[in-house]
């Protein structure tokens, strides 16, 4: 474990296979978060477009389409690829949505601390 703060967003087991699940802000923090599980591996991302800064879903714990291939952006259907955020439809192609740093330590997914802010 390394020496940075880190904080729980959840348990894997409460992250079901391809799915994914939105978090608040941190305490003191401005976005939320979101991640998604893809077998052991689960990508974080803060949830925010980078097209206008608005959170991705409108339905909570909505950020994949129907097929659970690509992140879409509720607010005007940009699509972003899940393995890196890329952004490869709509008004902010070619941009990135934050990734974060996840650690699993004892089953438990987690995030630096300060993520978020």
């Amino acid at each position: 474990m390394s020496e940075q703060a880190w904080r729980s967003l959840c348990r894997l087991d409460e992250l079901p296979e391809g799915e994914s699940r939105g978090f608040d802000a941190a305490p003191g923090g401005f976005t939320g978060l979101f991640a998604i599980r893809r077998g052991a591996e689960v990508l974080v991302y803060v949830n925010s477009c980078p097209h206008v800064g608005v959170p991705l879903e409108l339905v909570p714990h909505r950020f994949l389409d129907r097929k659970r291939e690509m992140i879409v952006c509720a607010a005007h259907g940009a699509r972003f690829r899940i393995g890196d955020g890329l952004c490869v439809s709509g008004p902010c192609i070619g941009d990135l949505l934050e990734a974060v740093p996840v650690e699993i330590v004892e089953g438990e997914v987690r995030v630096p601390a300060k993520a978020g802010q």
